[in-house]
């Protein structure tokens, strides 16, 4: 039987992503809590920051991947999937 190729699945690009999207979590938690402190909210440490970047990062990676996903279908020249 002939294995046909589809390319990376989205458990794949997860695993690949998550270091970059739970960096980028913890930056923008970081930078958000400077911004909080105009409105008199207590600023995160950055170590706090990457803390809660580690669970958050997860959906983030998980919407990251299925973008990069439909992005690496769409240069195929492969038909969008139904949703």
């Amino acid at each position: 039987m002939t294995r046909i190729e589809t390319g990376w699945p989205v458990r794949k690009l997860v695993i690949l992503l998550y270091p970059f999207t739970a960096a980028a979590v913890a930056i923008n938690l970081f930078m958000l809590s400077l911004m909080g402190q105009a409105v008199g909210l207590p600023a995160l440490s950055p170590v706090m920051s990457i803390w809660l970047s580690l669970p958050l990062g997860v959906p983030a990676t998980w919407f990251a991947a299925k973008w990069v996903r439909r992005l690496m279908d769409e240069a195929d020249g492969k038909p969008p999937p139904a949703n």
